[in-house]
């Protein structure tokens, strides 16, 4: 199984403007992603995935790749699904698994990628797997924070921003946070960039409705590993301490 991980950047941010090149214990924070997926055995290859030429030149001076694409992606798997197209074109190879990692997760833990490869060796006919973590005191009513719900087997039901499941008697009972490590066959990414985008993916802002919508089962594994994402210039102060309190 030939696996390649994706890091989706851009420049652009409302909150964070230049946000994937912002210093974090003197590395970009793009820096400290790229190398932390490298750590996972089972990746093959890693590259960045962006619409804009500073990356493209900040990754590559780093001897890392980086892939220019599109600046119209609306979702980061849209802008995965063209970069890894032009990966294999331009190597004349293929992959079976492609794992989409954050860009703003500069305390991935390699360990998350293998443990959302795990379920494809345990199941051949998934074809996607979402990473999820459970809830932490305070995430519950947040918007940034992205609750799923699941079925009896552990496959995806809902994703959304709201606080669900909503519960009569009172008690938050959520069934975890989905994080955005996410790892697609190959043919299910591109069918995501086929598939019309949907009004629920649109309302909520969660790229995996689509599939969920279109009636494409998404499978949820649990990981014990925890980050911190970088959303505004705040957030480096608290990665940079829990880097350092971590050794990490």
């Amino acid at each position: 199984m030939k696996v390649i991980a994706l890091i989706p950047a851009r420049m652009a941010s409302t909150r964070f403007p230049n946000k994937p090149l912002a210093q974090i214990l003197g590395k970009s924070m793009l820096q400290h992603i790229v190398e932390r997926v490298q750590l996972c055995k089972e990746i093959d290859q890693v590259a960045v995935a962006t619409c804009d030429s500073e990356i493209v030149d900040h990754v590559t001076s780093l001897g890392y790749k980086a892939v220019l694409t599109s600046n119209l992606h609306e979702r980061a798997s849209d802008r995965c699904a063209e970069a890894i197209s032009k990966i294999e074109a331009e190597s004349k190879t293929s992959f079976d698994i492609v794992v989409m990692v954050q860009g703003d997760e500069p305390m991935t833990d390699p360990r998350m990628l293998s443990d959302v490869l795990r379920p494809f060796a345990q199941d051949t006919n998934l074809e996607v797997v979402n990473l999820y973590a459970d809830i932490q005191p305070g995430e519950f009513n947040s918007q940034n924070c992205v609750k799923v719900v699941m079925d009896l087997a552990g496959n995806a039901l809902y994703m959304s921003r709201a606080p669900i499941p909503v519960s009569t008697d009172g008690v938050e009972r959520p069934s975890g946070k989905q994080l955005g490590l996410i790892a697609f066959r190959r043919n299910a990414l591109q069918k995501f960039t086929e598939l019309e985008p949907t009004p629920l993916e649109i309302y909520e802002s969660v790229d995996m409705l689509r599939f969920l919508e279109h009636g494409i089962k998404i499978r949820m594994q649990r990981t014990a590993y925890r980050t911190h994402a970088v959303d505004v210039p705040a957030d480096v102060v608290e990665v940079e301490r829990l880097m350092k309190s971590s050794n990490n």
